[in-house]
């Protein structure tokens, strides 16, 4: 069943031609890994599918999506005391009162929070954690709100190698959890690999798709990153 397809998108960035005619379609359920160099259009493309850059071609949703972001970077002033339950209650869909919320509200926040093992953070300033620390309450503040589609921009970037190894792990786990069609964009091509039912190349145009097997191969990244390029597997535990 299909979930989204996307016909013939190209965007441009004042006269820059970022994304150029790229089509291909998603199924429920479906996991897919983004995959090309610095600047190749993967950012612009997903804020495409999240409503928030224009563009020429279609982006069919066949069902209606309710989406779960993490973006790449989350700026934000850390001197402002804002403490994680809060961040929580401002970016709800729901209003469950930011000044005095309810009890329920509350157990709402600990229990995602507790999902990624975060639930030690609840009452400490989101300026005050690291970098790992806040992905995870990123990644719970993405399935919040019950998502049917999750979306992942670089969600291990300034995260230390076993921090990414724990956040790829806890996202992996949730997808199945919670029965999620999601799209991950993500430089590291081992994870890929191991995560994706399939693969888009994209450097500005789609260079080549398929399953992670068919398409990391060395012709394809020599392809898509230039120069001579070989994957080495190791496993992510």
């Amino acid at each position: 069943m299909l979930f989204l397809e996307v016909k013939n998108l190209s965007i441009k960035i004042g006269r820059e031609k970022v994304v150029d005619n790229v089509s291909f379609t998603i199924k429920k359920g479906e996991n897919v890994a983004i995959i090309g160099p610095n600047g190749a259009g993967k950012t612009t493309m997903l804020r495409a599918l999240l409503g928030s850059a224009r563009y020429e071609g279609e982006v069919v949703w066949h069902e209606k999506p309710i989406i779960g972001y993490v973006p790449q970077k989350f700026d934000f002033d850390k001197t402002v005391p804002f403490t994680v339950e809060e961040f929580f209650l401002v970016y709800s869909r729901k209003s469950k009162g930011f000044w005095f919320p309810s009890c329920a509200a509350v157990r709402e926040i600990e229990k995602y929070l507790k999902y990624v093992k975060a639930e030690h953070l609840l009452k400490r300033n989101l300026g005050e954690i690291s970098h790992g620390e806040l992905q995870r309450v990123l990644i719970a503040q993405a399935i919040f709100e019950r998502p049917n589609i999750l979306l992942l921009d670089e969600p291990t970037a300034s995260v230390d190698v076993e921090g990414e190894r724990t956040i790829y792990y806890l996202v992996k786990e949730m997808i199945k959890d919670f029965s999620l069609t999601s799209i991950i964009i993500s430089h590291d091509l081992h994870v890929v690999h191991d995560f994706a039912d399939r693969v888009i190349c994209l450097n500005r145009k789609m260079l080549c798709e398929g399953a992670p097997n068919a398409v990391l191969n060395k012709e394809n990244l020599s392809a898509l990153y230039g120069g001579d390029v070989t994957l080495y597997r190791h496993e992510h535990k």
